[in-house]
């Protein structure tokens, strides 16, 4: 099997040869191809250039073979800025939106009919990356959540206590529900033309799921990524990445998602062996092994395996992002390790 079959096989829960392998952000400071790019070139101009995106999309897999999907080379916040909010990086760190979002007059001045079509970029990029990998390895797109799009444009960026948008659930329930739709339509339709680019799956990443308020977590995020799911119409798999929100399985399990990437606090033999299962599984290495020697995370990427080994519709992967410090021979012997695991 090749890296696409291998995915795609592995999200229908089908037996495969070995298990597949991706991580997350597989491009980025890690890689010294990649931080000589970035001194040409900023993020921004990266992610809107396609020729751009390309090369960085593909530098992981010219470095590691090992690795059976390539990720496309964007960002989730390219859906605010198509809708009229844009965003830079901080100097010291973190990202900083146009404006906060606060009012009725905020929302007017965000434009969702032709949002989808301002991310030509992306399906550019899409498209160049398809023909290099010729079917030879998965494409994956992704995008934000709704619901952490939103906290980034309600807090003006990366917070670090979610304070405004909390306080808009209880203040201003119906302008925070009008902007989670507008997000929600905007992202469907991007979605949908990245489906038509030829991706194997679609990953969402409700990475500030957390901060909903307890009991509130399928009003202000989930039904908004059901919503997404079901306008799909099964054309591409959704995978759902929600980080700490392990103990809301059900109700992931009730937006029609067909896998769920675990983070690393997570035990995936609780998931594997859920009854009748009928979701496929991601997941789900500490990244901050990769820091280590690669004895070390050869050992770890081993002990998961291990536990896997029963199971059908598994994709090795990491908990989280692979972190800047991350050891260049360590993330090798992890990939060897997953190489030489057959199932």
């Amino acid at each position: 099997m090749n890296g696409k079959q291998r995915i795609e096989a592995a999200l229908r829960r089908e037996p495969v040869d070995r298990t597949p392998v991706w991580f997350m952000r597989q491009a980025g400071r890690y890689l010294p191809e990649y931080r000589a790019l970035k001194e040409q070139y900023s993020f921004t101009e990266m992610v809107k250039s396609p020729e751009l995106a390309l090369e960085v999309t593909l530098q992981p897999l010219h470095r590691f073979s090992q690795i059976d999907a390539a990720i496309i080379f964007s960002d989730i916040l390219v859906i605010p800025e198509a809708l009229g909010m844009g965003y830079t990086f901080r100097e010291e760190g973190g990202i900083a939106m146009e404006f906060e979002f606060q009012t009725q007059d905020h929302l007017n001045k965000l434009q969702l009919e032709g949002a989808a079509d301002h991310l030509s970029y992306v399906y550019d990029a899409l498209n160049l990356v398809s023909a290099e990998l010729n079917d030879e390895k998965a494409l994956l797109g992704f995008g934000g959540s709704p619901w952490t799009l939103a906290t980034y444009m309600v807090e003006g960026g990366s917070s670090k206590d979610f304070a405004k948008i909390k306080s808009m659930i209880y203040e201003q329930p119906v302008l925070l529900e009008s902007l989670l739709d507008l997000i929600t339509q905007a992202t469907t339709a991007y979605f949908k033309r990245i489906a038509e680019c030829g991706v194997s799956a679609i990953q969402v990443f409700d990475s500030w799921g957390c901060a909903c308020p307890g009991g509130v977590y399928w009003q202000w995020s989930l039904k908004w990524i059901k919503q997404i799911i079901d306008s799909l119409e099964c054309k591409v798999p959704v995978i759902l990445f929600s980080k700490g929100m392990g103990a809301h399985l059900e109700s992931w399990r009730n937006t029609g998602a067909s896998a769920f990437s675990l983070d690393s606090s997570l035990d995936l033999m609780q998931f594997a062996d859920y009854p009748e299962r009928d979701f496929a599984l991601q997941g789900n290495l500490d990244p901050h092994w990769l820091n280590l020697k690669p004895e070390v995370v050869a050992k770890a990427t081993a002990d998961i395996l291990t536990k896997e080994s029963p199971i059908q519709g598994h994709i090795f992967n990491l908990g989280h992002g692979i972190l800047p410090q991350a050891n260049l021979e360590s993330v090798h012997a992890m990939l060897e390790t997953v190489d030489a695991h057959k199932s």
